[in-house]
Protein backbone atom coordinates (compact mmCIF):
# COMPACT_ATOMS: atom_id res chain seq x y z
CA UNK A 1 0.00 0.00 0.00
CA UNK A 2 2.41 2.57 1.12
CA UNK A 3 4.58 2.00 -2.37
CA UNK A 4 1.16 2.47 -4.19
CA UNK A 5 0.72 5.89 -2.96
CA UNK A 6 5.01 6.79 -3.18
CA UNK A 7 3.96 5.81 -6.94
CA UNK A 8 1.01 8.03 -7.16
CA UNK A 9 2.47 11.03 -5.19
CA UNK A 10 5.01 10.39 -8.51
CA UNK A 11 3.15 10.37 -11.12
CA UNK A 12 1.01 13.45 -9.24
CA UNK A 13 4.07 15.31 -9.79
CA UNK A 14 4.97 14.64 -12.75
CA UNK A 15 1.53 15.58 -14.17
CA UNK A 16 0.85 18.68 -12.20
CA UNK A 17 4.92 20.28 -13.48
CA UNK A 18 3.58 19.13 -17.16
CA UNK A 19 0.36 20.90 -16.61
CA UNK A 20 2.12 23.85 -15.21
CA UNK A 21 4.50 24.24 -18.02
CA UNK A 22 2.05 23.22 -20.65
CA UNK A 23 -0.35 26.31 -19.29
CA UNK A 24 2.88 28.55 -18.68
CA UNK A 25 4.10 28.56 -22.29
CA UNK A 26 0.89 28.19 -24.41
CA UNK A 27 1.37 31.75 -25.29
CA UNK A 28 3.82 30.97 -27.06
CA UNK A 29 3.52 27.31 -27.76
CA UNK A 30 4.35 28.19 -31.92
CA UNK A 31 7.75 28.32 -30.57
CA UNK A 32 7.82 24.87 -29.22
CA UNK A 33 7.47 22.83 -32.07
CA UNK A 34 9.28 20.74 -33.50
CA UNK A 35 10.37 21.61 -37.64
CA UNK A 36 8.97 20.36 -40.24
CA UNK A 37 10.87 17.36 -42.27
CA UNK A 38 8.18 16.32 -44.45
CA UNK A 39 10.00 17.85 -47.64
CA UNK A 40 12.92 16.84 -47.05
CA UNK A 41 14.66 16.10 -50.68
CA UNK A 42 14.98 12.46 -51.00
CA UNK A 43 18.58 11.85 -52.41
CA UNK A 44 18.26 8.09 -52.79
CA UNK A 45 15.77 7.40 -55.36
CA UNK A 46 16.58 8.37 -59.01
CA UNK A 47 13.99 8.97 -61.65
CA UNK A 48 12.14 11.69 -63.45
CA UNK A 49 9.64 12.77 -60.66
CA UNK A 50 12.67 13.81 -58.48
CA UNK A 51 14.59 15.68 -60.92
CA UNK A 52 12.81 19.05 -59.70
CA UNK A 53 13.22 19.05 -55.58
CA UNK A 54 12.05 21.49 -52.84
CA UNK A 55 13.56 22.83 -49.41
CA UNK A 56 13.06 25.32 -47.26
CA UNK A 57 14.13 28.83 -46.96
CA UNK A 58 15.10 29.25 -43.11
CA UNK A 59 15.33 32.30 -40.74
CA UNK A 60 16.74 31.46 -36.91
CA UNK A 61 15.94 27.49 -37.95
CA UNK A 62 12.47 28.33 -38.80
CA UNK A 63 11.01 27.26 -42.05
CA UNK A 64 9.75 30.71 -43.64
CA UNK A 65 8.32 29.49 -47.23
CA UNK A 66 9.56 26.74 -49.54
CA UNK A 67 11.37 27.37 -53.39
CA UNK A 68 11.69 24.58 -56.16
CA UNK A 69 14.48 24.36 -58.03
CA UNK A 70 16.40 21.36 -60.59
CA UNK A 71 18.16 19.25 -57.90
CA UNK A 72 21.96 20.59 -59.30
CA UNK A 73 20.54 24.19 -58.60
CA UNK A 74 18.74 23.85 -55.57
CA UNK A 75 21.76 24.31 -52.87
CA UNK A 76 23.33 27.15 -54.33
CA UNK A 77 19.72 28.95 -54.60
CA UNK A 78 18.94 28.44 -51.28
CA UNK A 79 22.49 29.56 -49.81
CA UNK A 80 22.11 32.56 -52.17
CA UNK A 81 18.74 33.62 -50.54
CA UNK A 82 19.10 32.98 -46.73
CA UNK A 83 22.63 34.93 -47.24
CA UNK A 84 20.57 37.93 -48.19
CA UNK A 85 17.75 37.25 -45.48
CA UNK A 86 20.83 36.85 -42.62
CA UNK A 87 22.43 39.91 -44.11
CA UNK A 88 18.96 42.10 -44.24
CA UNK A 89 17.75 40.46 -41.20
CA UNK A 90 20.76 41.40 -38.89
CA UNK A 91 20.19 45.25 -39.83
CA UNK A 92 16.26 44.99 -39.23
CA UNK A 93 17.49 43.35 -35.41
CA UNK A 94 19.67 45.96 -34.75
CA UNK A 95 17.03 48.88 -35.72
CA UNK A 96 14.50 49.90 -32.65
CA UNK A 97 11.69 51.39 -34.60
CA UNK A 98 9.83 49.33 -36.72
CA UNK A 99 10.97 49.96 -40.22
CA UNK A 100 10.48 46.76 -42.20
CA UNK A 101 8.68 46.48 -45.60
CA UNK A 102 8.61 43.25 -47.65
CA UNK A 103 6.71 43.87 -51.09
CA UNK A 104 6.34 41.96 -54.35
CA UNK A 105 7.27 43.51 -57.87
CA UNK A 106 6.61 42.34 -61.50
CA UNK A 107 9.35 42.88 -63.20
CA UNK A 108 9.85 41.41 -66.58
CA UNK A 109 6.80 39.21 -65.63
CA UNK A 110 8.22 37.30 -63.00
CA UNK A 111 7.57 38.41 -59.64
CA UNK A 112 10.04 39.30 -57.31
CA UNK A 113 10.48 39.66 -53.69
CA UNK A 114 12.36 42.98 -52.11
CA UNK A 115 12.49 43.55 -48.31
CA UNK A 116 13.66 47.17 -47.14
CA UNK A 117 14.54 48.15 -43.63
CA UNK A 118 14.75 52.41 -43.27
CA UNK A 119 16.35 52.83 -46.33
CA UNK A 120 18.20 49.71 -47.28
CA UNK A 121 16.53 47.45 -49.83
CA UNK A 122 17.62 44.10 -50.86
CA UNK A 123 16.42 41.83 -53.74
CA UNK A 124 15.40 38.46 -51.96
CA UNK A 125 13.87 36.11 -54.70
CA UNK A 126 12.73 35.84 -57.90
CA UNK A 127 9.30 33.61 -57.64
CA UNK A 128 9.39 31.35 -60.48
CA UNK A 129 7.00 28.41 -62.02
CA UNK A 130 8.68 25.68 -60.43
CA UNK A 131 8.21 27.68 -56.92
CA UNK A 132 4.28 26.87 -56.96
CA UNK A 133 5.06 23.38 -57.54
CA UNK A 134 1.86 21.00 -57.42
CA UNK A 135 0.10 24.00 -55.11
CA UNK A 136 -2.09 24.87 -58.08
CA UNK A 137 -1.65 28.86 -58.00
CA UNK A 138 -0.38 31.35 -60.31
CA UNK A 139 3.17 33.39 -59.45
CA UNK A 140 1.51 36.49 -58.04
CA UNK A 141 -0.40 34.43 -55.43
CA UNK A 142 2.47 32.45 -54.48
CA UNK A 143 4.83 35.91 -54.29
CA UNK A 144 1.76 37.28 -52.04
CA UNK A 145 2.39 34.34 -49.81
CA UNK A 146 6.17 34.67 -49.67
CA UNK A 147 5.90 38.20 -48.98
CA UNK A 148 3.30 37.55 -45.98
CA UNK A 149 5.38 34.94 -44.39
CA UNK A 150 8.68 37.19 -44.87
CA UNK A 151 7.17 39.40 -42.99
CA UNK A 152 5.17 37.92 -40.59
CA UNK A 153 8.91 35.67 -39.80
CA UNK A 154 10.99 38.49 -39.51
CA UNK A 155 8.67 40.23 -36.74
CA UNK A 156 8.43 37.25 -34.64
CA UNK A 157 11.93 36.79 -34.85
CA UNK A 158 12.91 40.22 -33.62
CA UNK A 159 10.20 39.41 -30.87
CA UNK A 160 12.23 36.25 -30.06
CA UNK A 161 15.67 38.44 -29.04
CA UNK A 162 13.56 40.62 -26.72
CA UNK A 163 14.81 40.05 -23.10
CA UNK A 164 11.36 39.12 -21.73
CA UNK A 165 10.83 36.63 -24.08
CA UNK A 166 14.24 35.09 -23.52
CA UNK A 167 13.63 35.20 -19.72
CA UNK A 168 10.37 33.46 -20.31
CA UNK A 169 12.01 30.80 -22.55
CA UNK A 170 14.97 30.50 -20.05
CA UNK A 171 11.96 29.34 -17.26
CA UNK A 172 10.57 26.51 -19.64
CA UNK A 173 13.93 25.09 -20.25
CA UNK A 174 14.41 25.09 -16.18
CA UNK A 175 10.92 23.30 -15.88
CA UNK A 176 12.24 20.65 -18.70
CA UNK A 177 15.41 20.05 -17.15
CA UNK A 178 13.39 19.30 -14.02
CA UNK A 179 10.98 16.97 -15.10
CA UNK A 180 13.84 15.80 -17.56
CA UNK A 181 15.52 14.84 -14.31
CA UNK A 182 12.78 13.37 -12.19
CA UNK A 183 11.95 11.00 -15.29
CA UNK A 184 15.54 9.88 -15.75
CA UNK A 185 15.45 9.33 -11.40
CA UNK A 186 12.34 7.22 -11.83
CA UNK A 187 13.18 5.31 -14.39
CA UNK A 188 16.90 4.66 -13.03
CA UNK A 189 14.90 2.95 -9.78
CA UNK A 190 12.62 0.87 -12.55
CA UNK A 191 15.84 -0.22 -13.86
CA UNK A 192 17.37 -1.34 -10.80
CA UNK A 193 14.20 -3.20 -9.75
CA UNK A 194 14.90 -4.94 -12.96
CA UNK A 195 18.55 -5.72 -13.21
CA UNK A 196 17.75 -7.31 -9.51
CA UNK A 197 14.56 -9.47 -10.88
CA UNK A 198 16.55 -10.31 -13.76
CA UNK A 199 19.35 -11.61 -12.02
CA UNK A 200 17.50 -13.62 -9.91
CA UNK A 201 15.69 -15.78 -12.75
CA UNK A 202 19.13 -15.37 -15.11
CA UNK A 203 18.73 -18.45 -17.61
CA UNK A 204 22.47 -18.81 -17.17
CA UNK A 205 22.77 -18.76 -13.52
CA UNK A 206 19.90 -20.06 -11.91
CA UNK A 207 18.56 -22.48 -14.25
CA UNK A 208 19.45 -26.35 -12.93
CA UNK A 209 18.57 -29.49 -14.77
CA UNK A 210 17.43 -30.44 -11.87
CA UNK A 211 13.99 -28.19 -12.23
CA UNK A 212 11.37 -29.38 -13.39
CA UNK A 213 10.95 -28.39 -17.31
CA UNK A 214 8.06 -25.95 -17.37
CA UNK A 215 9.96 -24.22 -14.59
CA UNK A 216 12.85 -23.56 -16.73
CA UNK A 217 10.99 -22.76 -19.44
CA UNK A 218 8.69 -19.85 -17.28
CA UNK A 219 11.76 -18.62 -15.80
CA UNK A 220 13.03 -17.66 -19.09
CA UNK A 221 9.91 -16.43 -20.63
CA UNK A 222 9.76 -13.78 -17.37
CA UNK A 223 13.43 -13.17 -18.13
CA UNK A 224 12.91 -12.51 -21.59
CA UNK A 225 10.03 -10.03 -20.65
CA UNK A 226 11.96 -8.19 -18.45
CA UNK A 227 14.52 -8.18 -20.98
CA UNK A 228 12.39 -6.48 -22.89
CA UNK A 229 11.37 -3.72 -20.63
CA UNK A 230 15.10 -3.35 -19.38
CA UNK A 231 15.60 -2.19 -23.07
CA UNK A 232 12.70 0.14 -23.80
CA UNK A 233 13.41 1.60 -20.43
CA UNK A 234 16.92 2.55 -21.61
CA UNK A 235 15.70 3.56 -24.73
CA UNK A 236 13.32 6.01 -23.29
CA UNK A 237 15.82 7.32 -20.85
CA UNK A 238 17.97 8.07 -24.07
CA UNK A 239 14.38 9.27 -26.00
CA UNK A 240 14.37 11.61 -22.78
CA UNK A 241 17.50 13.28 -22.58
CA UNK A 242 18.03 13.87 -26.35
CA UNK A 243 14.57 14.78 -27.39
CA UNK A 244 14.46 17.44 -24.32
CA UNK A 245 17.76 18.78 -25.33
CA UNK A 246 16.53 19.50 -28.57
CA UNK A 247 13.41 20.88 -27.36
CA UNK A 248 15.61 23.16 -25.33
CA UNK A 249 17.83 24.36 -28.03
CA UNK A 250 14.50 24.86 -30.13
CA UNK A 251 13.14 27.46 -27.34
CA UNK A 252 15.87 30.34 -28.49
CA UNK A 253 16.14 31.68 -31.84
CA UNK A 254 20.34 31.71 -31.16
CA UNK A 255 20.51 28.06 -30.77
CA UNK A 256 17.78 26.96 -32.90
CA UNK A 257 19.60 26.52 -36.02
CA UNK A 258 21.92 24.03 -33.94
CA UNK A 259 18.74 21.67 -33.53
CA UNK A 260 17.88 21.66 -36.71
CA UNK A 261 21.25 20.42 -37.85
CA UNK A 262 21.40 18.06 -35.32
CA UNK A 263 18.02 17.15 -36.46
CA UNK A 264 18.98 16.98 -40.31
CA UNK A 265 22.23 14.77 -38.81
CA UNK A 266 20.44 12.48 -37.13
CA UNK A 267 17.54 11.78 -39.48
CA UNK A 268 18.80 8.63 -40.92
CA UNK A 269 20.74 7.40 -38.51
CA UNK A 270 17.96 7.95 -35.87
CA UNK A 271 15.65 5.83 -37.95
CA UNK A 272 17.78 3.05 -38.10
CA UNK A 273 18.46 3.11 -34.52
CA UNK A 274 14.99 3.31 -33.78
CA UNK A 275 14.09 0.30 -36.38
CA UNK A 276 17.30 -1.33 -34.55
CA UNK A 277 15.91 -1.12 -31.27
CA UNK A 278 12.64 -2.54 -32.08
CA UNK A 279 14.04 -5.29 -33.85
CA UNK A 280 15.71 -6.64 -30.76
CA UNK A 281 12.35 -6.30 -28.81
CA UNK A 282 10.36 -8.44 -31.35
CA UNK A 283 13.55 -10.85 -31.22
CA UNK A 284 12.95 -11.15 -27.54
CA UNK A 285 9.24 -10.98 -27.46
CA UNK A 286 9.82 -14.03 -30.06
CA UNK A 287 11.95 -15.85 -27.51
CA UNK A 288 9.34 -15.10 -24.71
CA UNK A 289 6.73 -16.57 -26.84
CA UNK A 290 8.86 -19.69 -27.69
CA UNK A 291 9.66 -20.36 -24.51
CA UNK A 292 5.57 -20.11 -23.27
CA UNK A 293 5.09 -22.66 -26.67
CA UNK A 294 7.77 -24.53 -25.41
CA UNK A 295 6.32 -24.66 -21.61
CA UNK A 296 3.00 -25.52 -22.84
CA UNK A 297 4.01 -28.52 -25.26
CA UNK A 298 5.85 -29.95 -21.81
CA UNK A 299 2.51 -29.18 -19.70
CA UNK A 300 2.55 -32.70 -17.55
CA UNK A 301 -1.10 -33.62 -19.07
CA UNK A 302 0.20 -33.71 -22.41
CA UNK A 303 3.88 -35.50 -21.74
CA UNK A 304 4.08 -38.43 -19.21
CA UNK A 305 6.72 -37.87 -16.30
CA UNK A 306 9.41 -40.62 -16.99
CA UNK A 307 10.18 -38.88 -20.50
CA UNK A 308 10.26 -35.66 -18.46
CA UNK A 309 14.23 -34.88 -18.99
CA UNK A 310 14.48 -36.12 -22.27
CA UNK A 311 11.72 -33.44 -23.06
CA UNK A 312 14.00 -31.31 -21.33
CA UNK A 313 16.81 -32.19 -24.02
CA UNK A 314 14.72 -32.01 -26.70
CA UNK A 315 12.78 -28.60 -26.02
CA UNK A 316 15.71 -27.31 -25.08
CA UNK A 317 17.77 -27.88 -28.42
CA UNK A 318 14.25 -27.03 -30.34
CA UNK A 319 14.86 -24.15 -28.62
CA UNK A 320 18.29 -22.79 -29.67
CA UNK A 321 17.25 -23.57 -32.94
CA UNK A 322 14.08 -21.71 -33.13
CA UNK A 323 15.82 -18.78 -31.46
CA UNK A 324 18.27 -19.10 -34.37
CA UNK A 325 15.58 -19.39 -36.72
CA UNK A 326 13.48 -16.35 -35.42
CA UNK A 327 16.88 -14.05 -34.93
CA UNK A 328 17.80 -14.14 -38.46
CA UNK A 329 14.20 -13.56 -39.72
CA UNK A 330 13.82 -10.37 -37.86
CA UNK A 331 17.38 -9.27 -38.81
CA UNK A 332 16.50 -9.69 -42.16
CA UNK A 333 13.33 -7.85 -41.99
CA UNK A 334 14.85 -5.28 -39.96
CA UNK A 335 17.47 -4.74 -42.68
CA UNK A 336 14.61 -4.31 -45.13
CA UNK A 337 13.04 -1.83 -43.21
CA UNK A 338 15.71 0.08 -42.61
CA UNK A 339 16.60 0.17 -46.54
CA UNK A 340 13.19 1.30 -47.30
CA UNK A 341 13.49 3.86 -44.51
CA UNK A 342 16.43 5.88 -45.67
CA UNK A 343 14.49 5.85 -48.74
CA UNK A 344 15.97 2.61 -50.99
CA UNK A 345 13.44 0.97 -53.35
CA UNK A 346 13.75 -2.52 -51.87
CA UNK A 347 11.90 -4.11 -54.87
CA UNK A 348 14.69 -4.33 -57.15
CA UNK A 349 16.30 -5.32 -53.82
CA UNK A 350 14.08 -7.57 -52.96
CA UNK A 351 14.28 -9.43 -57.03
CA UNK A 352 17.85 -9.35 -56.47
CA UNK A 353 17.24 -11.55 -53.05
CA UNK A 354 15.31 -13.58 -54.66
CA UNK A 355 17.92 -14.26 -57.15
CA UNK A 356 20.50 -14.42 -54.98
CA UNK A 357 18.57 -17.00 -53.23
CA UNK A 358 18.44 -19.12 -56.23
CA UNK A 359 22.21 -19.05 -56.92
CA UNK A 360 23.18 -19.63 -53.88
CA UNK A 361 21.11 -22.53 -53.45
CA UNK A 362 22.76 -24.45 -56.44
CA UNK A 363 26.20 -23.45 -54.90
CA UNK A 364 25.10 -24.63 -51.23
CA UNK A 365 23.82 -28.06 -52.20
CA UNK A 366 26.01 -28.64 -48.97
CA UNK A 367 24.36 -26.73 -46.88
CA UNK A 368 21.01 -27.49 -47.62
CA UNK A 369 21.45 -31.33 -46.91
CA UNK A 370 22.84 -30.08 -43.39
CA UNK A 371 19.97 -27.91 -42.94
CA UNK A 372 17.32 -30.84 -43.93
CA UNK A 373 19.40 -33.46 -41.59
CA UNK A 374 19.54 -31.34 -38.95
CA UNK A 375 15.99 -30.68 -38.99
CA UNK A 376 15.31 -34.18 -39.33
CA UNK A 377 17.41 -34.76 -36.24
CA UNK A 378 16.08 -32.54 -34.39
CA UNK A 379 12.18 -33.85 -35.28
CA UNK A 380 12.86 -37.56 -34.91
CA UNK A 381 14.90 -36.61 -31.42
CA UNK A 382 17.72 -39.04 -32.45
CA UNK A 383 19.50 -36.94 -29.90
CA UNK A 384 19.48 -33.53 -28.15
CA UNK A 385 21.97 -31.25 -26.27
CA UNK A 386 23.48 -33.03 -22.99
CA UNK A 387 23.27 -36.60 -25.10
CA UNK A 388 26.58 -39.04 -25.31
CA UNK A 389 26.47 -40.07 -28.65
CA UNK A 390 29.00 -41.61 -31.02
CA UNK A 391 29.35 -40.80 -34.35
CA UNK A 392 31.78 -42.58 -37.00
CA UNK A 393 34.96 -42.45 -34.68
CA UNK A 394 34.14 -39.22 -32.66
CA UNK A 395 32.02 -39.50 -29.55
CA UNK A 396 31.31 -37.07 -26.80
CA UNK A 397 28.80 -34.80 -24.92
CA UNK A 398 26.84 -32.75 -27.07
CA UNK A 399 27.35 -29.37 -26.59
CA UNK A 400 25.56 -27.64 -29.60
CA UNK A 401 23.40 -28.50 -32.36
CA UNK A 402 21.61 -26.47 -35.08
CA UNK A 403 20.18 -26.55 -38.63
CA UNK A 404 23.96 -27.01 -39.55
CA UNK A 405 26.48 -28.81 -37.16
CA UNK A 406 26.93 -31.02 -34.34
CA UNK A 407 29.60 -30.13 -32.12
CA UNK A 408 30.57 -32.76 -29.29
CA UNK A 409 32.98 -32.63 -26.17
CA UNK A 410 35.24 -35.52 -26.09
CA UNK A 411 36.88 -37.12 -23.11
CA UNK A 412 40.13 -35.47 -23.72
CA UNK A 413 37.87 -31.91 -24.04
CA UNK A 414 38.60 -31.57 -27.89
CA UNK A 415 35.63 -30.03 -29.44
CA UNK A 416 34.58 -32.34 -32.22
CA UNK A 417 32.37 -30.34 -35.16
CA UNK A 418 30.24 -32.52 -37.71
CA UNK A 419 28.01 -31.65 -40.49
CA UNK A 420 24.85 -32.74 -40.06
CA UNK A 421 25.06 -34.66 -43.28
CA UNK A 422 27.81 -36.38 -42.36
CA UNK A 423 25.96 -38.02 -39.57
CA UNK A 424 24.21 -41.30 -40.96
CA UNK A 425 24.56 -44.01 -38.21
CA UNK A 426 24.89 -42.40 -34.94
CA UNK A 427 24.73 -44.44 -31.31
CA UNK A 428 22.91 -42.49 -28.40
CA UNK A 429 24.16 -43.63 -25.08
CA UNK A 430 22.27 -41.70 -23.22
CA UNK A 431 18.88 -41.58 -24.60
CA UNK A 432 15.61 -42.40 -21.78
CA UNK A 433 18.26 -45.00 -19.99
CA UNK A 434 21.23 -46.38 -20.22
CA UNK A 435 23.13 -49.40 -18.66
CA UNK A 436 26.33 -50.21 -16.99
CA UNK A 437 27.67 -53.33 -18.61
CA UNK A 438 30.44 -54.54 -16.50
CA UNK A 439 32.86 -57.72 -16.58
CA UNK A 440 34.75 -59.18 -13.89
CA UNK A 441 36.89 -61.92 -14.09
CA UNK A 442 36.93 -64.27 -11.36
CA UNK A 443 40.71 -66.46 -11.56
CA UNK A 444 40.61 -70.31 -11.86
CA UNK A 445 41.42 -71.66 -8.85
CA UNK A 446 38.85 -69.52 -6.91
CA UNK A 447 35.06 -70.82 -5.74
CA UNK A 448 33.12 -69.88 -9.34
CA UNK A 449 30.24 -70.61 -7.05
CA UNK A 450 31.33 -68.54 -4.23
CA UNK A 451 32.83 -65.52 -6.21
CA UNK A 452 28.74 -64.99 -8.08
CA UNK A 453 27.06 -65.33 -5.07
CA UNK A 454 29.04 -62.62 -3.63
CA UNK A 455 28.31 -60.37 -6.71
CA UNK A 456 24.93 -60.72 -6.88
CA UNK A 457 25.08 -59.80 -3.16
CA UNK A 458 26.90 -56.57 -4.04
CA UNK A 459 24.39 -55.80 -6.58
CA UNK A 460 21.26 -56.31 -4.21
CA UNK A 461 23.34 -54.43 -1.66
CA UNK A 462 23.80 -51.30 -3.73
CA UNK A 463 20.67 -50.96 -5.69
CA UNK A 464 19.18 -50.57 -1.96
CA UNK A 465 21.79 -48.14 -1.46
CA UNK A 466 20.36 -44.75 -0.54
CA UNK A 467 22.88 -42.75 -2.73
CA UNK A 468 22.70 -45.03 -5.29
CA UNK A 469 19.22 -46.31 -5.60
CA UNK A 470 17.96 -43.09 -7.54
CA UNK A 471 20.54 -43.13 -10.16
CA UNK A 472 19.54 -47.60 -10.64
CA UNK A 473 16.20 -47.98 -12.29
CA UNK A 474 16.16 -51.96 -12.04
CA UNK A 475 17.45 -54.68 -10.42
CA UNK A 476 21.13 -55.40 -11.45
CA UNK A 477 21.28 -58.67 -13.42
CA UNK A 478 24.34 -61.34 -13.07
CA UNK A 479 24.18 -62.80 -16.77
CA UNK A 480 26.56 -65.63 -15.28
CA UNK A 481 30.20 -66.67 -16.84
CA UNK A 482 30.44 -65.24 -19.85
CA UNK A 483 33.26 -66.06 -21.63
CA UNK A 484 37.13 -67.47 -20.15
CA UNK A 485 40.07 -65.62 -21.64
CA UNK A 486 43.66 -65.69 -20.03
CA UNK A 487 42.51 -63.64 -16.94
CA UNK A 488 40.13 -66.23 -15.46
CA UNK A 489 36.54 -66.90 -15.58
CA UNK A 490 34.44 -63.54 -16.89
CA UNK A 491 30.97 -62.78 -14.71
CA UNK A 492 29.02 -60.21 -17.01
CA UNK A 493 26.69 -57.91 -14.71
CA UNK A 494 24.08 -55.41 -16.63
CA UNK A 495 22.81 -52.43 -14.38
CA UNK A 496 20.28 -50.17 -15.88
CA UNK A 497 20.39 -46.65 -14.78
CA UNK A 498 19.41 -43.30 -15.29
CA UNK A 499 20.48 -41.59 -18.38
CA UNK A 500 24.38 -40.74 -18.41
CA UNK A 501 24.99 -42.54 -14.84
CA UNK A 502 26.23 -45.69 -16.00
CA UNK A 503 29.77 -44.50 -15.63
CA UNK A 504 29.48 -43.76 -12.20
CA UNK A 505 27.78 -46.58 -11.10
CA UNK A 506 30.06 -48.99 -12.82
CA UNK A 507 32.73 -47.59 -10.63
CA UNK A 508 31.51 -47.92 -7.92
CA UNK A 509 30.47 -51.64 -8.39
CA UNK A 510 33.91 -52.36 -9.19
CA UNK A 511 35.52 -50.59 -6.31
CA UNK A 512 32.53 -52.54 -4.08
CA UNK A 513 33.23 -55.90 -5.72
CA UNK A 514 37.04 -55.52 -4.66
CA UNK A 515 36.52 -54.47 -0.79
CA UNK A 516 33.98 -57.48 -1.03
CA UNK A 517 36.64 -60.13 -2.80
CA UNK A 518 39.60 -59.16 -0.58
CA UNK A 519 37.16 -59.88 2.48
CA UNK A 520 35.85 -62.92 1.44
CA UNK A 521 39.59 -64.06 0.21
CA UNK A 522 38.53 -64.47 -2.83
CA UNK A 523 41.92 -63.39 -5.14
CA UNK A 524 41.18 -61.72 -8.19
CA UNK A 525 43.32 -62.71 -10.96
CA UNK A 526 46.67 -61.37 -12.52
CA UNK A 527 47.56 -61.55 -15.97
CA UNK A 528 50.33 -65.35 -16.17
CA UNK A 529 52.14 -66.27 -19.22
CA UNK A 530 53.87 -69.39 -19.64
CA UNK A 531 57.19 -69.68 -21.54
CA UNK A 532 58.89 -73.60 -22.56
CA UNK A 533 62.70 -73.54 -22.73
CA UNK A 534 64.89 -76.33 -24.25
CA UNK A 535 68.85 -76.87 -23.88
CA UNK A 536 70.39 -77.79 -26.35
CA UNK A 537 74.38 -79.46 -26.06
CA UNK A 538 76.92 -81.69 -27.88
CA UNK A 539 77.75 -85.18 -26.40
CA UNK A 540 81.03 -87.22 -26.98
CA UNK A 541 80.14 -89.17 -30.31
CA UNK A 542 79.80 -85.69 -31.58
CA UNK A 543 76.06 -85.99 -31.80
CA UNK A 544 73.59 -83.77 -30.51
CA UNK A 545 71.16 -84.07 -27.88
CA UNK A 546 68.28 -82.06 -27.13
CA UNK A 547 66.80 -82.02 -23.14
CA UNK A 548 63.78 -79.95 -22.01
CA UNK A 549 64.24 -78.03 -19.35
CA UNK A 550 60.40 -77.37 -18.21
CA UNK A 551 57.97 -74.61 -17.86
CA UNK A 552 58.69 -71.38 -16.30
CA UNK A 553 55.36 -69.13 -15.12
CA UNK A 554 55.71 -65.41 -14.97
CA UNK A 555 53.17 -63.22 -13.05
CA UNK A 556 53.33 -59.27 -12.72
CA UNK A 557 56.54 -58.90 -9.96
CA UNK A 558 57.48 -62.64 -10.02
CA UNK A 559 59.49 -64.84 -12.62
CA UNK A 560 60.15 -69.40 -12.13
CA UNK A 561 62.50 -70.83 -14.19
Amino acid sequence: MARRKRILKRFALIVSTVVAIAVFISPARSQFSLPNFGHTPNWFIQNADNLVVSDCIRLDGRCLFKIASPKSDLSQRVDQIEQRLEDISDDYFNRNAESLKVESRIENNVPNIYVSVGDREVRLLSVTNLDTGREGIDLKTKASEIVEQLETGLQRAKQERQSEFLIRQGIIAGGLLGVMLLLTWIIARREKRLRHSKKLISPEIHLSNHQPISTQLMQRQQWNLKEVQHRLLQLIQVGIWIGGLLLVLGLFPYTRIIQIKILNFLEIPWRIVIIAALVYVFIRLSYAFIAKLNSFLASDYLLPLEADRRVQLRIKTISVVARSIVTILWIGVGILVALAAIGVDITPVLAGVGLLGVAVSLASQNLIKDAINGFLIILEDQYAVGDVISVGDASGLVENINLRITQLRDAEGRLITIPNSKIEIVANLSSYWSRADITIPVAYQADLDKALEHINLVAQEMSQDDSWRRQILETPQVLGVDSFDERGAIVRVWIKTQPLKQWDVSREFRRRIKIKFEQAGIPLPLPQQQVWFSRQYTNKDGGRKVENGGVGEQETGRRGD
